[in-house]
């Protein structure tokens, strides 16, 4: 299970970058292409320093053969010269001998670095070729593994046989070879970090117009600014004409369905206004009643006019509204209209930034400030916060409290409804809360109702927010 996980952890992480993708792969296969080339390099180096070796012993087979012979009193004499200092060296793994086969033929002939017997096989397990010679591993005297090329000849003019035998040190040959394989890996380690290093680079440098990309997005998102700028590749210039052409077409279509907005308010204005004027001047039941339906149409006229302005504005490319700005503008009306509620607003700092228009936190702050002021007893309580860093948009909060009654917890998601008046002594056309529900989900973010520490209601707005 945890294999499980921790593979699908590495393969999310993979497949999550670009960058990441491509610089591992390529490092992937050029680790192993290194380590095959090392490997192959190694192969074709024992091959010839083991075909050197063989040579080298089966050169200094021919010499002893050459140099030893059969006395007329049948004794084996010569004194082979190999040139090598190591078949002087007691132990040395370096050996040369020959042993009579006969039995009467004089005494073994040995170099002075062999003082031990080398054991031979059978010719059962290795039998001598078609030139009666033969090779195999044994060890020496001195506990080194030895290579042994053995034939065995006739000397002398009476048919006597001799055994001719020369040993080299195999462990010598292992440890050079060893050798030369740990500095191949070694150099090509060194080589293949190299070059990963130069392939990061490469790789990095050649996606850094995406990040340039990217960082346009979102300067563009933030209103900074208004079109993907800048000199890229031709590989990217086309999406980067793309990219401008949608933002082009998207803000014709926000503007089209503006335009539209306004010219279906302006046209509804001038008709509503005469059904209001005529019930009054009807008076009476009738009279009231039809200015009141018209009333009400009206400010439904208002409140979707709102969401329709906020839907068409949710992700723009350009509005930016200092939170503190609007605030105060809020308080200073609110603290007019209701001096005798004691206003504690905790404003933020100015570099908070409220991503859409003044118009609809406005609207939000108003709805809810009214809403406060209407309940509370004495007291309202203002104050802004960043919640704990997430990995979706950058939020902050607007949270409002009073002292008054409240509502419990289960009436909450009543009370939010549209025209859904709790209360009917107050008056309010239970609107607001609705509203404000609208505008924030059109903007992606949260509202929600709990009781307050003051004893009342707690209304939190979460909204987003751009970088200053």
């Amino acid at each position: 299970m945890l294999r499980s996980g921790t593979a699908s952890f590495l393969w999310s992480f993979l497949t999550r970058s670009l960058a990441v993708r491509v610089i591992a792969f390529s490092s992937f296969w050029a680790i192993i292409a290194l380590v095959v080339i090392a490997t192959i390099i190694s192969a074709l180096f024992r091959q010839v320093s083991q075909r050197g070796f063989d040579s080298v012993l089966l050169a200094h087979l021919n010499n002893v053969i050459g140099s030893v012979g059969a006395s007329d009193n049948r004794r084996l004499q010569g004194n082979p010269n190999l040139d090598d200092l190591r078949y002087l060296q007691p132990n040395s793994g370096w050996y040369w001998s020959v042993e009579p086969v006969t039995n009467d033929l004089g005494p073994a002939l040995r170099s002075a670095s062999l003082t031990g017997n080398v054991p031979a096989p059978s010719t059962r397990e290795v039998p001598f070729n078609d030139f009666f010679q033969r090779n195999y591993i044994a060890v020496g005297p001195g506990g080194h593994q030895i290579e042994v090329f053995e034939a065995e000849l006739v000397v002398g003019d009476q048919g006597q046989v001799a055994r001719f035998r020369v040993m080299g040190n195999r462990s010598e040959l292992e440890d050079e070879i060893g050798q030369f394989i740990r500095q191949v890996y070694g150099y090509l380690a060194m080589f293949g970090a190299g070059m990963i290093a130069i392939n990061v680079f490469a790789i990095l440098y050649g996606l850094r117009p995406l990040n340039r990309v990217q960082q346009a997005l979102a300067d563009i998102r933030a209103g900074t600014a208004r079109r993907l700028e800048g000199s890229f590749p031709r590989e990217i210039a086309a999406l980067a004409d793309e990219t401008n052409a949608l933002i082009d077409n998207n803000r014709r279509i926000i503007e089209r369905s503006r335009k539209q907005v306004g010219n279906l308010a302006h046209s509804l204005k001038t008709p509503l206004a005469v059904v209001m004027n005529e019930g009054r001047a009807v008076g009476g039941e009738r009279g009231a009643l039809i200015t009141a339906q018209a009333l009400a149409l009206q400010q439904q006229l208002d409140h979707y006019l709102q969401r329709a302005r906020a839907a068409a504005q949710r992700d723009t490319l350009i509005f930016r509204t200092p939170v503190r700005a609007a605030l105060e503008r809020m308080v200073r009306v609110m603290t007019k209209l209701n001096p005798a509620i004691e206003f504690d607003a905790r404003l933020p700092g100015v570099d908070l930034i409220f991503a859409g228009e003044r118009e609809d936190l406005e609207e939000i702050n108003g709805n809810l400030l009214e809403n406060a002021m209407k309940w509370a007893r004495t007291r309202v309580v203002l104050h802004t916060e960043l919640p704990s860093a997430s990995k979706g948009p950058r939020m902050f909060r607007i949270i409002i409290e009073d002292d008054g009654p409240g509502i419990p917890e289960e009436q909450a998601r009543e009370a939010v409804k549209r025209g859904r008046r709790l209360d009917e002594t107050k008056p309010g056309t239970g609107l607001g809360l609705a509203i404000v529900t609208d505008l924030v989900e059109e903007y992606g973010g949260a509202f929600f109702l709990e009781r307050s520490s003051l004893g009342g209601l707690k209304a939190v707005v979460e909204l987003p927010r751009v970088e200053a």
